[in-house]
């Protein structure tokens, strides 16, 4: 028996030892640590811890145990709720939905304004309980009622439960506002990285619904709003920035969509779009409109690879409007609600935020735009977590409570 057991310790302590070599290697030789970052050695810190539990949860997976989403989820869910003696926060179920509702328990003289929170983490991580903290601080903060709402994931549920879930959650929840105290006028959908992708498609899709209140603004956390060109100067700046690199991008994107990580290449070189269609959308998703500070370092104009039939046929709906807000018609983008975006310097996806800003002040949407030179892509999470805490995330949480204390 003790021979068994020391074997096994003896098993993962070596197991260790080699996803620490892995984690050196990767973080030091292929990770690009801007010089912009605050705390760089909490930065490295921080990006290392993250890699060797995706590494473990990798290694799960491939011995049939348990999925490396599912790992992490299990790993950042395990971590207590802290009870903020301020809010009365309740858990409950839109049906199958799990949300959870933040009221402040101060009186008010009138209905409140209303924040439904989509969460970030590609469909892949993220949850109720991650951002709880979060929640609590929005709602506080600017006095507002919050619906956070938690949809089903990757692997288990792709394409389309996640937009569906927080679809059906929005509609419930705006067809009860009276239950909650909330003025029907003053409802914002917010959401960070995956989920400012929800919020932006959701506030298209909610334009047919005359019968439901009106979203009076959306506010776009460093969105993905498009999977057409990967060849964007943040893309290629930001393509090996921790948290968000190309790689994690794309394995996002293809588990989300059920596509196949085989065409990873043939994605990132555009060779899955047909010239006809790349003709109908270049105007919205043109370099030419990001602004020329944007393009100085490290940008390289490139053009797509010959076009790919079979690459199309597997990858299509990676191509299809209702993942790419930014792409949506004219006629549909003069119709949403003010927008609050906040972009990161360093994030892969800065430049998705950058082309949506032009398209909804091209069609006299109003936009307050804020850009974060040492924001990073996922730092909202960090703005109460002590020793990981870097500041900008407490400057983007403020531009949030002041936007909606403006309202």
């Amino acid at each position: 028996m003790m021979t068994w057991l020391m074997l096994l310790v003896l098993t993962v302590c070596l197991v260790n030892l080699g996803i620490v070599l892995k984690v050196i290697f990767v973080h030091f030789f292929r990770t690009e640590v801007p010089a912009a970052i605050v705390y760089t050695g909490r930065f490295r810190f921080l990006h290392c811890l993250y890699l060797f539990t995706t590494f473990w949860g990798d290694i799960l997976e491939k011995l049939g145990i348990c999925s490396m989403p599912k790992f992490i989820r299990f790993l950042h869910d395990s971590f207590p709720n802290k009870k903020d003696p301020r809010l009365v926060v309740t858990c409950l179920r839109f049906g199958t939905i799990p949300v959870r509702v933040y009221q402040p328990k101060s009186s008010s003289a009138k209905p409140r304004s209303a924040i439904i929170f989509c969460h970030g983490g590609g469909g892949i991580f993220g949850s109720l309980k991650l951002y709880n903290s979060l929640c609590c601080h929005l709602s506080r903060e600017s006095d507002s009622v919050l619906l956070a709402i938690g949809y089903r994931m990757v692997p288990d549920h792709k394409y389309p439960a996640p937009i569906f879930d927080c679809l059906s959650g929005t509609i419930h929840f705006l067809r009860n506002l009276n239950t909650y105290g909330v003025d029907p006028s003053r409802v914002v959908l917010c959401g960070d990285s995956a989920g400012g992708s929800i919020v932006a498609a959701l506030c298209q899709m909610l334009l047919n619904q005359p019968d439901l209140p009106k979203i009076r603004a959306q506010i776009l956390l460093y969105p993905f709003l498009q999977g057409l060109n990967f060849q964007l100067p943040s893309h290629q700046q930001n393509k090996n920035v921790p948290f968000l690199t190309w790689k994690l991008l794309f394995y996002c994107v293809a588990s989300y969509l059920d596509i196949p990580l085989s065409w990873e290449t043939a994605i990132k070189n555009g060779a899955n779009m047909p010239p006809e269609m790349w003709e109908k959308v270049e105007k919205k998703i043109n370099v030419h409109y990001i602004p020329k500070r944007f393009k100085q370092k490290g940008y390289q104009p490139m053009s797509f690879g010959p076009f790919n039939e079979t690459a199309y046929l597997e990858t299509k709906q990676i191509l299809w409007k209702f993942h790419a807000p930014l792409i949506a018609d004219n006629d549909i983008i003069a119709q949403l609600p003010e927008a609050l975006l906040v972009t990161c310097e360093n994030d892969i996806l800065r430049d998705d935020g950058l082309l949506y800003k032009k398209r909804l002040e091209d069609q006299g949407v109003p936009v307050s735009w804020h850009h974060i030179e040492d924001g990073f892509h996922g730092v909202i999470l960090s703005f109460n977590t002590k020793p990981f805490f870097f500041p900008c995330s407490l400057r983007i949480t403020n531009i949030v409570i002041n936007f909606m204390k403006n309202l």
